[in-house]
């Protein structure tokens, strides 16, 4: 369909008054889906998972839609400035409203979640867009969320990084990442303390879709971190990264691991309503098998002492506790469930069962696996029901699982489980096979088996795999070997296996799919970039010059990032081993006209808040109604400042300057956290660099009332954003030439980056 299809069916809806073809209301104009699904209740009726008598009030639930949830971003200084003005202001205006005969019940915290971070309300995202009663707040929402201030994520979706209990030193693997609301919040942990600006942790998001990994690092993106790593492969087969420690290379282990695994998302039938028709019992039966080996890879490379949080949105046994059980058994005591009722006060959840039967799409039940006939082999596996022996079930503890039923706290449904490593997995414990001479030489010289590492297991951990469906467990001498070159499992060659007969090849290495990513390069400390920006900026001794990379190796360098010295070694070490998509945060971008002022390289918005502990030069420091000035008008003049901040600016040289904010703590209805932009000195004017989102929320900090009308361009401020000279500065800059540089590098006025004009 064409724009001007499009534009005239919207106004059609317009002059109708907001009603479809079938003179429904808002959000409506397809047939309605029916929410039913006979082999889906009989199914859980049967499996007796719900409490005795509350099964009508869960289905119930099921059939009503999911509440919006958002989380604020806890890391940020400004987290309490974001939590104010929401209760203050939005929630109390939403509480009061009726939306299509339905009440607006008042926004409430979710009592689980700590310092009254995550908020939910009855407002259906279908309202929450469609609405023009609620278009004020879904703006809000929206630019908040394109800031990284605030996430719309569901409830549950909140509990597995909550459970994992992360310190800033730890180092994440986030196995199935996209689409990265719950590495968002793995971030926002690992940067609990705002004035470290690289912790000693990292997160890895990994994800097998490649297009869903550009989802991935817009969500990362968002929070701005240098300690972030996306890249692209299968979890099941995710490699071994390997890390120089010590002028040896080990193989990395995770302290943390987040185990969030495909399913067949019966949990979100609230939300994804078409899972209605879609669902069977076969869905589980086809996943399982994946679900197991991408937990079993994720135990291998946790760390002894480490934690992985297994979850699914899913209430199935056989995606859930089977795979548990499974894992614990083959384990063989290296695992132990960890027992995290306490984790969370406030959070309603049913304990793990320890007993549950198999179905077929066809309505035919299995209890154990003796009952299930030769034909159905291929797709019921042993795995899939529960342990025989009922001292080893009783050992497992499965009723440390957790599961969150919909209609307990108004929530979707989701599984969770929590896992300590005691020890190495028993396949990790054989010491590695080489294929041949070549592969010994080449692994002599980067880190010998016997090197010590942080895990008992050997530097370069053999890759035996438990059994697998239509497998046989392998035998100690058929054990994979690694190939240290294409960092992926191979088999020793046949020829050595059955004395000299030819056998198979080995494994090709490890294809690539989806787009060619730009290469990763790191600067030198004496790269001639460096002098000036250090002259320049000022910047401290201590300003680690080995973490700064760019993305090409020829021609000038248009942009600089920034990654933590953590990153920078996994990076150095694996970049051959897998796909990286995406990692670190932009510091520096290049101006060409700002060369004649001493510095190519303009400061980025994205990473000031990492860079500005090393600035020690161009600061100005302003004032609550100088940030106001600054946001809210195009290039205001220089007089336009408050008397310091002017003073300030003026000695300053004309280019790229900080404008810091600090709290004023005799003025308690302004902002009581810090804020740094990122701006530039022009020669009688001075303006702010900041996307248009981050703008909207410094000025409602500040207390001036951003809001765009729907039909008009510009996005106007309330009349309580001060009048000025937004025409004045804008002829100032194309006359003098001198805001030029910044408005075609930063793309003031294509992309958002100039300020909100008044009303």
């Amino acid at each position: 369909m064409g724009k001007r299809s499009r534009d005239r069916k919207r106004l059609q809806q317009q002059q109708s008054g907001g009603r479809d073809r079938n003179g429904a209301g808002w959000g409506a104009g397809y047939a309605e889906i029916v929410k039913e699904n006979e082999l889906f209740e009989q199914y859980y009726r049967e499996l007796g998972l719900v409490p005795g008598g509350e099964f009508g009030a869960f289905m119930e639930a099921m059939r009503e839609p999911l509440p919006a949830t958002i989380r604020i971003t806890g890391y940020k200084s400004h987290a309490k400035e974001i939590l104010h003005c929401l209760k203050e202001k939005y929630f109390k205006e939403v509480q009061a409203l009726e939306v299509d005969g339905q009440k607006i019940e008042a926004p409430q915290a979710l009592s689980w979640y700590p310092d009254e971070l995550a908020w939910h309300t009855n407002l259906s995202r279908k309202i929450l867009r469609k609405s023009p009663l609620l278009e004020k707040f879904h703006q809000f929402l929206v630019s908040e969320t394109e800031s990284g201030n605030i996430s719309r994520q569901e409830a549950v979706s909140m509990i597995p990084p909550l459970l994992l209990k992360i310190e800033p030193h730890h180092k994440i693997l986030d196995m199935c990442a996209a689409p990265g609301s719950k590495t968002a919040q793995l971030i926002e942990m690992l940067h609990s303390d705002m004035d470290v600006p690289f912790p000693e942790g990292f997160v890895i998001a990994n994800d097998v879709d490649n297009k869903r990994c550009y989802l991935l690092v817009h969500q990362a993106k968002r929070l701005n971190s240098p300690c972030i790593m996306v890249v692209n492969h299968d979890a099941s087969a995710i490699p071994w990264l390997q890390v120089a420690r010590d002028g040896k290379r080990d193989a990395l282990f995770y302290d943390r691991i987040l185990c969030d695994v495909p399913c067949s998302g019966d949990g979100t039938m609230r939300k994804n309503i078409d899972v209605w028709k879609k669902w069977t019992t076969s869905n589980s039966l086809h996943l399982h098998g994946l679900q197991l080996r991408i937990a079993v890879r994720g135990v291998e490379q946790l760390a002894v002492g480490g934690r992985m949080v297994y979850s699914t949105c899913s209430l199935n046994p056989v995606e859930d506790e089977a795979v548990i059980a499974s894992l614990l058994e083959k384990s063989e005591g290296a695992l132990e469930l960890v027992d995290a009722a306490e984790d969370l006060p406030g959070l309603k959840w049913m304990p793990g069962v320890t007993s549950w039967k198999l179905m077929t799409k066809e309505g035919q039940w299995f209890s154990n696996w003796s009952e299930v006939p030769e034909s159905r082999h291929t797709q019921i596996r042993p795995t899939m029901f529960p342990p025989t022996d009922p001292e080893k079930l009783k050992a497992m503890k499965l009723e440390r699982c957790m599961r969150i039923l919909p209609h307990h706290q108004n929530t979707g449904g989701f599984f969770v489980a929590v896992l300590m490593k005691k020890a190495p997995m028993p396949w990790n414990r054989r010491h590695p096979k080489l294929r041949n001479k070549e592969t010994a030489s080449s692994v002599a010289g980067t880190a010998s088996a016997d090197d010590p590492v942080d895990d008992p297991a050997p530097a370069e951990p053999p890759m035996a795999e438990p059994e697998r469906d239509g497998e046989e467990e392998r035998t100690p001498s058929e054990t994979p070997t690694v190939d240290p070159d294409a960092g992926e499992q191979t088999e020793e060659p046949a020829s050595k296996k059955n004395g000299g007969v030819c056998g198979p090849p080995p494994s090709k290495k490890m294809k690539l799919f989806g787009f060619k990513e730009d290469p990763f390069v790191f600067l030198t400390e004496d790269d001639p970039v460096f002098p000036p920006i250090q002259t320049f900026y000022d910047l401290s001794p201590d300003f680690p010059k080995l973490n700064v990379l760019t993305r090409t190796h020829e021609g000038k360098k248009r942009h600089l990032y920034m990654v933590s010295k953590e990153l920078r070694n996994v990076l150095l070490n694996n970049s051959e081993r897998i796909k990286i998509i995406n990692t670190g945060v932009k510091v520096w971008s290049r101006n060409q006209d700002s060369e004649p002022f001493g510095c190519a390289f303009r400061l980025a918005q994205e990473g000031i808040y990492t860079l500005f502990p090393y600035i020690r030069a161009r600061i100005v420091n302003i004032g609550v109604e100088d940030v106001k000035v600054l946001l809210t008008q195009e290039n205001p003049f220089l007089s336009k400042l408050s008397d310091d901040a002017h003073a300030q600016a003026k000695k300053l040289d004309m280019g790229s300057i900080v404008l810091r904010y600090q709290p004023d703590t005799n003025n308690p209805d302004a902002p009581q956290c810090p804020i740094e932009l990122c701006g530039w000195r022009g020669k009688t004017s001075i303006r702010a660099f900041v996307p248009r989102n981050e703008r909207f929320h410094y000025l409602r900090m500040v207390g001036v009332e951003v809001f765009h009308k729907q039909g008009r361009r510009a996005d106007e401020a309330s009349s309580e954003a001060p009048e000025g000279a937004a025409e004045d500065g804008a002829g100032e800059a194309v006359a003098e030439g001198q805001e030029g540089p910044g408005r075609g590098e930063n793309g003031a006025d294509s992309n958002g980056t100039g300020p909100a004009s008044n009303t």
